[in-house]
Parts: C-alpha cells; sequence; structure tokens
C-alpha cells in the first residue's frame, strides 16, 4: 500500500498539481524586480493595496499585523469574482490574497506531504536491513570544534544517512561529488570508517581538504585521548557525587591541540531576528513558509527487499561574486537568506596541460599517502565531474559505493543522479542540490545555456520533457530564497532593490535606455546617498552625469519612496512562492529516479533544519540488488 502512494503515478500527479499552480503564478517569479517602476509590475499583477499583501503575509508567519496601516477589503467584490488561486480569471490579477497564500503552503513541498523525515528514513534502513545493527563508534571528532553551526549540523545529518545507506548495500566506499573543503569527507572517514572519495573541480578546495583532512586526524587522536582521560575521572566519582557544573561553556579547553584555532566562525542567530541594516531607510519584513500526506515509501530490504510501511512527518561559503543585472533579486538578501556558489569551470574549458597537472595531482597525492604510512581513508581528488564522466579514470581502486552531494551547485546535483542510475558501482544516491539559477534549462527559449540535448540540469524526468516544461531563470532564482531564514527576521534589503528599480526610471527617462547593460550590482555598498549611488552608476555605465542635477535625481527619490511598499509586498510574494518552484525541480529529480527500472526505493527527505540550512531537501535513491 505504501509504495503505491509513492509511486511514479503518485508523483507524477504531485508534479501536475504544482504545475497547475505555477502556470498561474509563475509569471510573478519571472517579473524583473529592477523594472518594476519602468514596467508597472505592481499594477500588472496585482488588484489589491500592498499594506493588505504585506499583512496577510506577515499574519502567516507570525500571526500578527506587519504594516501599522488602514486595510480597505471589499469583501462583496471578491464574493463575486471568479478566481483561480486568488488570481481573477479575467484579468490575471491578484484579488484574494489569502486564498493564494493558502494555495502557496499546499503546493510547497510540505503541503504536499511527499517528503519523509530523516529520521523515518534512519528507521526505514534499519528495519530494511535483516543483519545484526553494528555498533557506531562514539564520537572521534566534534564538527563544532572545526566547523561554524550551520556545517556542523549538515555534516552530523547527512553523515548519518549516508553511513546508513552504506551499511544497508553493503559498501564501504564513498564517492562525495563537489567535495569542497572535505568537511563531509573527514567526517564520515573519521567517524564512520567509510573509504571515502572526495572530487571537487578547484585544486585549491583539494588542497585545502586534504590540510583538513590531516589536523583533523591529529585532532582525533588528541580527543579520543581526552575523552577517555575525561571518562575513567568520571568513572572515579563517588557514588551520588554530583558533576561539577561549567559555568562557562565559552571557555577554551586547554587540553586541545595547539592547531585548533577558534576562528570567526559565524554562528547564525536563528531564534531572534537579525539586527537592522545600517542604512536608516532601510526597511525589513519577515514571512513564514498539510493536505493529506503521501505515507512514506518503502524500502527494499536485503534479499527479499519486504515493503516497510511508515508516515511522512512531511515537516518541511564562499564569498558572492558580482552578480549581473538579473541576479539583483538575490545579491540583496540578507547573507543567510540564500547560499550563494560560484560555477565550477568545465573540463572542456581547461587546456591540456591543465588537466595533465590536475591528473598528475592526485596521483602524486596518493603515493605521498602511502609513503607516510596513511592508510588513506579520505583521499581528496580535483576532477571536473559530468553525467559522462569514467570514475575508473579517477578512482583506480574503485569498488560498490555510495554516491553522495552535498548542496551541488547547478547542474553538478543532477549529473550526480544520472551517475548514479548510469553507473553499475554505484548502489545508492543522496543529493542536496543548490544554486537553481545556475541550473541549465532545456526548454527555456530565452536562454541557450544547455550544454547537451537531453543533459540539461532542468527537466531531468521524460514526464516534464515530453512535456517542454520550463521555469524561467527569475523563477529559478526565486526558488533559492529562504522562506524560513525571512520569517525569522534574516529578510531583505530592499533599499539596495529600491535604488537599482528607480535608477532604471532614470535611465529610461534621460538616457534612453531600458537596461543597464554593465553590472552595477556593487555600486550600493559603496554610496552614501540615493544622489552618491545614481552618479556612481550612471558614471559606470560610460553615461553622461552633467544631464543630471542633484535636485532632479532627489526628485525621483521623492517620488517613488511612496511606492516602495509596493516592491516589498512584491518581493514577499516571491518569497512566499520560492518552496513552489524549489519543489517543482526536486519532485523532477524525484521522478527521474522512478523512471529507472534498476532503482527500487526512491524518496524525497528533510534532512536539516530549514533555518540553519535553507537547502535542506536530499534525493535519495537505491538500486535492486544483483542489477549493479
Amino acid at each position: 500500500m505504501a509504495s503505491h502512494f509513492n509511486s511514479l503515478e503518485a508523483i507524477r500527479n504531485k508534479i501536475d498539481e504544482v504545475k497547475q499552480f505555477l502556470s498561474v503564478t509563475l509569471s510573478i517569479a519571472n517579473a524583473h524586480t529592477v523594472d518594476f517602476y519602468t514596467r508597472d509590475v505592481w499594477d500588472q499583477f496585482m488588484s489589491v493595496p500592498p499594506a493588505e499583501l504585506l499583512a496577510a503575509i506577515s499574519g502567516a508567519a507570525h500571526k500578527r499585523p506587519l504594516v501599522d496601516c488602514e486595510i480597505k477589503v471589499e469583501l462583496a467584490d471578491k464574493t463575486k469574482t471568479k478566481t483561480t488561486f486568488g488570481f481573477c480569471t479575467e484579468t490575471k490579477r491578484l484579488v484574494n490574497v489569502d486564498e493564494l497564500l493558502k494555495a502557496a503552503k499546499a503546493h510547497s513541498l510540505s503541503g504536499l506531504g511527499v517528503c519523509m523525515s530523516r529520521n523515518d528514513l534512519l528507521e526505514s534502513l534499519k528495519v530494511a536491513d535483516p543483519s545484526p545493527p553494528e555498533e557506531v563508534p562514539g564520537p572521534v571528532i566534534e564538527p563544532g570544534e572545526f566547523m561554524n553551526s550551520k556545517k556542523s549540523h549538515e555534516v552530523r545529518a547527512m553523515s548519518e544517512v549516508v553511513s546508513s545507506l552504506a551499511r544497508h548495500c553493503r559498501v564501504k566506499q564513498v564517492i562525495d561529488v563537489g567535495s569542497g573543503k572535505g568537511y563531509l569527507c573527514s567526517f564520515l572517514s573519521l567517524q564512520y570508517g567509510l573509504r571515502v572519495y572526495g572530487i571537487d573541480s578547484s585544486s585549491t578546495n583539494t588542497h585545502g581538504a586534504q590540510e583538513l583532512n590531516r589536523k583533523l586526524k591529529k585532532y582525533s587522536r588528541a580527543y579520543q585521548k581526552h575523552s577517555q582521560v575525561g571518562r575513567k575521572e568520571r568513572g572515579g566519582a563517588c557514588a551520588g557525587e554530583k558533576k561539577p557544573v561549567d559555568d562557562n561553556p565559552e571557555k577554551v579547553d586547554t587540553s586541545k591541540p595547539s592547531w585548533v584555532e577558534k576562528a570567526d566562525w559565524r554562528r547564525e542567530a536563528v531564534s531572534q531576528p537579525s539586527s537592522a541594516e545600517s542604512r536608516p531607510t532601510e526597511r525589513r519584513v519577515t514571512s513564514q513558509n498539510n493536505q493529506d500526506k503521501i505515507p512514506s515509501p518503502s524500502l527494499p530490504s536485503v534479499p527479499n527487499w519486504p515493503e516497510v510501511n511508515s508516515v511522512a512527518d512531511g515537516t518541511t561559503d564562499p564569498e558572492t561574486p558580482e552578480l549581473e543585472a538579473g541576479d539583483l533579486f538575490l545579491s540583496t538578501l540578507s547573507v543567510d537568506a540564500i547560499d550563494p556558489v560560484p560555477p565550477r569551470t568545465p573540463s572542456s574549458e581547461l587546456s591540456v596541460e591543465e588537466r595533465e597537472r590536475r591528473k598528475m595531482e592526485n596521483l602524486q597525492r596518493k603515493a605521498q599517502n602511502r609513503a607516510n604510512g596513511d592508510s588513506g581513508l579520505y583521499s581528496p581528488l580535483t576532477s571536473y565531474v559530468t553525467a559522462e564522466t569514467e570514475l575508473r579514470e579517477i578512482i583506480s581502486e574503485l569498488e560498490d559505493a555510495v554516491m553522495v552531494g552535498l548542496h551541488t551547485c547547478g547542474d553538478l546535483a543532477p549529473s550526480t543522479l544520472r551517475m548514479f542510475a548510469a553507473k553499475q558501482e554505484l548502489l545508492s544516491v543522496c543529493s542536496v542540490g543548490c544554486c537553481y539559477h545556475f541550473l541549465s534549462e532545456e526548454y527555456d527559449p530565452n536562454t541557450q545555456d544547455c550544454p547537451v540535448r537531453g543533459v540539461c540540469g532542468f527537466p531531468m524526468s521524460r514526464y516534464l520533457r515530453d512535456q517542454s516544461w520550463f521555469c524561467g531563470r527569475n523563477a529559478r532564482m526565486s526558488a533559492c530564497l529562504a522562506l524560513e531564514r525571512v520569517a525569522v527576521g534574516q529578510g531583505i534589503q530592499m533599499e539596495s532593490l529600491f535604488y537599482r528599480a528607480v535608477l532604471h526610471v532614470i535611465l529610461r527617462d534621460h538616457y534612453s535606455s531600458f537596461k543597464s547593460e554593465s553590472r552595477v550590482g556593487d555600486v550600493y555598498s559603496k554610496a552614501s546617498s540615493f544622489v552618491d549611488y545614481v552618479r556612481k552608476a550612471v558614471t559606470k555605465l560610460g553615461l553622461d552625469e552633467t544631464k543630471l542635477s542633484d535636485s532632479a535625481i532627489q526628485d525621483y527619490q521623492d517620488t517613488f519612496i511612496p511606492r516602495m511598499c509596493e516592491m516589498q509586498a512584491f518581493n514577499m510574494l516571491k518569497v512566499m512562492l520560492a518552496p513552489c518552484i524549489e519543489g517543482l525541480i526536486l519532485l523532477d529529480r524525484l521522478c527521474y529516479l522512478k523512471e529507472q527500472e534498476d532503482v527500487s526505493f526512491s524518496t524525497l527527505v528533510q534532512l536539516f533544519d530549514p533555518v540553519l540550512s535553507p537547502r535542506c531537501y536530499g534525493v535519495v535513491g537505491v538500486k535492486t540488488p544483483g542489477t549493479a
């Protein structure tokens, strides 16, 4: 029964539901914020006052009004208007905010009820495995000592799932694609004794991962020794004696190795709203994100693979490079509202010398580890990986393995799933993607970023490909927004968005230009006022700044400042729609796995706390025994 509810047909039905909702609302997500005033975006989509929309969104998040203003709602007109998801069927403009917000929640992954919780997945893996349980070793390292709170949370949660998948599939090898600095790899190898190969396209990351792993091994030995001494001391205490209370949990433990630097890791304050930005005119908005839920799918066991019934709970950092004009919305979010990752350099753009250098580097690194007597449970490797990559050319000791990817950027996440489906030695996969704005779309008529027909990042499934479905780049950027973080106050920096939109009005009126061809996204941070911002932007665009007086520039700000609330409300609506667009992208990936004949189990699972880690959903797949 459980497998029926999580069948390919059931997932396709959920995709249809989300598509129907997005067919009405996707145009909002695709609207350019920089064109907000030049194209009268608010009037194009809205028949409600911005205060009503802001108050409704705030009420959904906090059960209290966000904006202190009078809201006039003509209920009689609303009851007479025929609507679809809150939009008038004739004018295509929003007339019923509550109806839209309810629909948005219902068509998010949490509302659709298609996700397993991490605990449900772990329990299913245990139940489906008839072998006696393995005793998990005690901690050999504490992630919180060398990672920030976000990364520590992610590594702890995902490593437990990956190790359970490895045990279920009877494998000891893990291949981490897009491994970055190797945090997950190091923890999997040191804590769970798995043979991990971390593959990253950046040689800088590979070198950093190797150095981190060396230090962690040293720290691991010291940590275990320290823990053993502590256990002996506690064991020697008299019966009933109370343990001493540490009144200063932040003090430095001098018994730890000297190399452990207390770096300025940024601890995210998730329980309290973040402080307002330094600019006095900055305005902050907050917001928040179940229909009948699909029971969790059954996980096959070894060797009989019986069904296991369980109920889904359905709950739901590198520096950013200068962004293009279309990416402005992302650039104006607070640091914690999105996790931007720079794109990778494809192997086709590398010189023959660079490719050969990376290959030799990997060989030398292995030889050095052997010479040092290193058992080599973790091997950082430098390589650009696609679905067509031959793993044995990178990993000479390749055996049956689990493939993982933690926040793999853009097309790397779908490439990971395609590789899992194509390579017989890969028995399971756990993939968490990010940076949807870097995805290539096969059927988007406005872009030509698809490298090869049929291997684009979206769509993956035959079901959506047969319909030539596409989202659009702005919609994919909106999918990167973090609803839960915005809801706790880590919101949108409105002033920079407002400046840019008014700048476009000035460009239209005085320079016959509707678009700033050059990048001016970094001008805001260097400007002391709106006048200064416009002058710096015009100069950077190579235009004649003498055409405008300071008073004329100031008049534009004064004219549009009363309409700033429209932009605020519209962008908050984009945030509310973000989980639905992300949901379609992830459902497409799940549908792709379900279309593979040798994949017996596949599901979406919520791995992380969405406030700590906004891209919290993983795609998990397990192949049928004997097919690999």
